[in-house]
């Protein structure tokens, strides 16, 4: 029986180890969402307008439309994952439903005016969905008491030890909201029978060795998510004389996200006291974002568009919480008490995500149908975790502008019109955020799709599949081996417009 239910302790930003490089380029990648003729045409809709997710690219696309409409869209999302560790590859496949994309777009016409038509829309898009899963396994040289050992080095051993009538999850919960995140996993490190202090009868002891003896161990890392990045846009264009349409919008974030890693290590020496370790982590992320962006779309002639759009950076303020378990044979008694209901409750941050210039063209022909180019721009190194004042996010920010460096994109898209049916197919191109184009590779997209038309509504259907390679850390320090993952996301998308 559990002796207490829950603990939180409010932990400075700071010290949190989720807050990196990693978490900033999670919020600062959109994946390819919005409504199946969108997706159909690998969302190369910067010149064309006319569909409320293209408002994403360009936010002059709503003074394209020549009336009021409504659209709704839901997704399969596959996830197909082959993690290469140590010459031994894994699988996982899940899949996941969601209605990705709602909104609608009403028209204003004059006849009377310069301004021929003025839109308002509200669009719902999810931007990124983050439900994915992976497991790596394999044989290693290097053991997670590399972790713990590299988090407790230089850590005095006093402040470790329980104080008088103490629970063993208070001074877990203490420790990381007085001392910091590396004493607190120093502490699950002496405490879970991992590591031990040089001198035990020494508070001021800062050296550590392992308990665990081996050449190489067995490793098995499961890693789930789940959640989204959802964007809600409230848009407003108009359309200037025959040639020009302009836009603005302004676009609301909503982040739900939740990381669980399981981690276990066997195969240690005979000699070994230690014969296995289990060490699980839980990761709970919420909060809000805002971004604007404003855009043009130039008709040159009857076949000729080009087009051109600002996005804003995005200001993320975020909270984290986070939970751990550990256990091994030669564990305090009294670890179990430190769960998943031991909850550490880490202050708000900010994450800014760099702005994103796109450019556009696109040929029409007449009603039988059009090619659609864009080109977007993006400069991952000017990504920011605030307050920059924090020494702890003023170094990961150096960090981020070493490592990450430019983004080129590029979509194309095209759609051909046989009477009431439309046939659609995109490629998708976009470079790594990575100046080495290694710890993540360039992305690649394909997809096709099918629409039909009957009165005024409109039913389609598309298929997009996007493939990536990432390399892979185990863990963030110390256990710092890497497995290959290459990731399939494909998704299947049926949308429904109605014209009014």
């Amino acid at each position: 029986m559990k002796r207490i239910l829950t603990f939180i302790m409010v932990l400075t930003c700071a010290i949190l180890s989720a807050q990196n490089i990693n978490e900033v380029l999670q919020y600062s990648s959109e994946n390819l969402q919005g409504s199946a003729r969108f997706q159909g045409m690998g969302g190369a809709f910067g010149a064309l307008g006319g569909d409320l997710s293209a408002l994403n690219i360009n936010p002059a696309g709503s003074a394209v439309f020549n009336n009021s409409q409504f659209t709704v869209s839901g997704t399969n999302y596959n996830r197909d994952n082959n993690a290469m560790f140590s010459n031994r590859t894994n699988n996982t496949n899940i899949n996941s439903l969601d209605i990705n994309q709602i909104g609608g777009v009403f028209v204003f016409k004059s006849d009377n005016s310069n301004w021929k038509k003025l839109a308002l829309a509200l669009n719902y898009d999810v931007v990124q969905n983050f439900d994915n899963e992976h497991f790596i396994s394999g044989n290693n040289t290097q053991g997670i008491d590399n972790y713990f050992l590299n988090s407790a080095q230089g850590v005095p051993f006093g402040p470790l030890l329980l104080q008088d009538g103490e629970f063993i999850e208070e001074a877990y919960l203490n420790i990381g909201a007085d001392l910091g995140f590396r004493e607190q996993q120093a502490f699950l490190g002496y405490f879970g029978g991992i590591i031990d202090p040089v001198d035990a009868d020494d508070d001021n002891n800062t050296a550590y060795v392992s308990n665990a003896q081996y050449s190489s161990v067995n490793q098995e890392l499961f890693q789930s998510t789940r959640g989204y990045n959802s964007k809600f846009t409230i848009n407003f264009g108009g359309q200037y004389q025959e040639n020009l349409y302009v836009g603005a919008s302004m676009n609301f974030h909503t982040i739900l996200y939740d990381k669980l890693t399981e981690f276990t290590e066997t195969g240690y020496d005979a000699a070994s006291e230690i014969q296995f370790i289990d060490f699980d982590n839980l990761l709970h992320t919420e909060g809000e974002g805002f971004s604007f962006s404003a855009g043009a779309i130039a008709k040159l002639n009857d076949n000729i568009r080009i087009g051109g759009s600002y996005q804003s950076p995005t200001w993320y303020r975020l909270t984290d919480d986070t939970s751990q378990r550990i256990n091994s044979d030669l564990s305090d008694s009294d670890i179990g008490f430190i769960d998943y209901d031991i909850v550490n409750l880490f202050e708000a941050y900010t994450i800014k995500t760099p702005s994103k210039l796109t450019g556009s063209a696109a040929i029409i022909f007449g009603k039988e149908g059009l090619i659609s180019f864009d080109y977007g721009y993006q400069d991952m190194s000017q990504a920011e975790l605030r307050p920059s004042s924090d020494p702890s996010f003023a170094s990961e920010n150096t960090y981020i502008s070493n490592q990450l460096g430019q983004v080129n994109s590029y979509r194309i898209g095209g759609e051909y019109r046989i009477d009431a049916v439309s046939l659609r197919a995109g490629y998708r191109f976009e470079q790594s955020p990575y100046v080495d184009g290694i710890t993540i590779g360039d992305l690649t997209g394909y997809s096709g799709g099918i629409g039909y038309s009957f009165g005024g509504n409109r039913i389609d259907l598309s298929v997009n599949k996007t493939e990536q390679d990432f390399n892979k850390q185990l863990f963030d320090t110390g256990l710092t081996s890497t497995a290959i993952i290459n990731n399939i996301n494909t998704n299947v998308t049926l949308g429904y417009t109605v014209n009014f």
